[in-house]
């Protein structure tokens, strides 16, 4: 059973931090570029960040960058999102996906990640 989950969702106070977990089971993400989308409610979904597995190469969205990390363990089959300094407008639904390749797509491209988990909800109050 091919399965891709994320989780480490919860509610926070501005300037506070999470981190996020993806953890894929029945394939291994050692092959695949893998990002990190967010959905708030009404809004479309946005690419935040993105991992290479051939170089470890990482890209993030300006709104995020030098306030989150993406960082892969391999051998665990997981990708983690840090989250620090987080601000209300980062409430959202944050899921992670597998890109077609082991490079990074660009992040408005969405289409290029094939493989969507389940989400977890982050929720950060003023």
């Amino acid at each position: 059973d091919v399965q891709l989950q994320a989780s480490g969702g919860g509610s926070v106070q501005a300037g506070g931090s999470l981190r996020l977990s993806c953890v894929a089971s029945g394939f291994s993400l050692d092959d695949y570029a893998i990002g990190w989308y967010r959905q708030a409610p009404g809004k479309e979904r946005e690419g935040i960040a993105c991992i290479s597995s051939s170089d470890g190469s990482e890209y993030y969205e300006k709104s995020v960058k030098a306030r989150f990390t993406i960082s892969r363990d391999n051998a665990k089959n997981m990708v983690f999102l840090q989250m620090n300094s987080l601000k209300p407008e980062d409430t959202a639904e944050y899921y992670c996906a597998t890109a077609i390749g082991s490079v990074c797509p660009p992040l408005q491209l969405d289409s290029m990640f094939d493989y969507w988990g389940q989400g977890t909800l982050v929720t950060v109050s003023s």
